[in-house]
């Protein structure tokens, strides 16, 4: 069984407790939409996957329906005993940890292949994703929900007014695509926006060989270039690229940052890096 919005608001009311908004903390309260997360995840008996942001367990318990292995993760230390009620009978291991912060080498050892299924709360759901693209490399799918505007960025391509810096971090580890949409009416409290299901499929190998260009300063690149991102990159990178490597890597100087894909990113990093200081 998963929890209705009756059984939330009880629970909440009978142990004193309240969204909290510093926690961004939005609950799901409908099955129906737990259940069909639960399916778009396309978990089999037996996969690891990993819920950040568990709250009360309503998404959590779908998870568990399908046989899959679930790690739920859960921060808010009020809520945690009223998640392992909940979810521990059904063979969840319930973790209390930061998803900012936590360990996740620690937290995913024993498999090589996780899948991620959360609902993100919106105040931290682009780092929570940075940090699991760039240090949890286990996770190998992911499943978010996510508020409409994130889900815009997470996916955008090139020339969009959306297309961002997490843009291009997204698609240097990953293909990421809109798979759904969720009213507010399915949440408790209910939000002042619409949410949108993100599925994010990591790359066998990265976008950009980092034998040629470390992450490091490919992304310190990117983030120089949509810091000032109405200008022209030879204005926005300023003196952080030689004048010669635009013509070296095929990018026209007058371009600004939307209009680079990953792979022109690459290749702008690489010929810095080669043409030097």
């Amino acid at each position: 069984m998963t929890l209705s919005r009756r059984d939330i608001a009880a629970m909440l009311e009978a142990h004193g407790l309240h969204p909290r908004r510093a926690l961004g903390q939005n609950f799901v309260a409908d099955p129906n939409t737990v259940r069909r997360i639960a399916r778009l995840a396309e978990l089999e008996p037996g996969d690891a996957v990993v819920e950040v942001g568990a709250g009360l367990g309503s998404l959590t318990l779908a998870l568990a329906e399908t046989g899959a292995s679930v790690t739920a993760v859960e921060v808010d230390r009020h809520l945690v005993p009223l998640l392992r009620e909940n979810v521990e009978p059904v063979g969840v291991r319930v973790v209390e940890d930061d998803a900012m912060t936590l360990d996740w080498g620690a937290l995913l050892a024993g498999h090589d292949d996780w899948s991620l299924v959360a609902n993100l709360p919106y105040n931290v759901a682009v780092p929570v994703l940075a940090r699991v693209l760039d240090e949890a490399t286990p996770v190998r799918r992911m499943l978010v929900m996510v508020q409409e505007e994130v889900g815009a960025r997470l996916v955008a391509s090139p020339h969009s007014r959306a297309y961002g810096a997490v843009s291009v971090k997204v698609a240097y580890h990953a293909h990421a695509r809109v798979v759904g949409r969720v009213p507010a009416s399915v949440f408790v409290p209910r939000p002042r926006v619409e949410s949108v299901l993100v599925r994010i499929e990591r790359r066998p190998v990265v976008a950009v060989d980092p034998a040629i260009v470390p992450a490091s300063t490919l992304f310190r690149l990117v983030r120089l270039g949509f810091g000032q991102r109405r200008k022209m990159l030879r204005g926005s990178l300023g003196g952080a690229v030689p004048a010669g490597a635009f013509a070296a890597a095929g990018v026209d100087p007058r371009a600004r940052a939307e209009d680079l894909d990953v792979a022109a990113w690459g290749r702008l990093a690489a010929a810095t890096v080669e043409e030097g200081p």
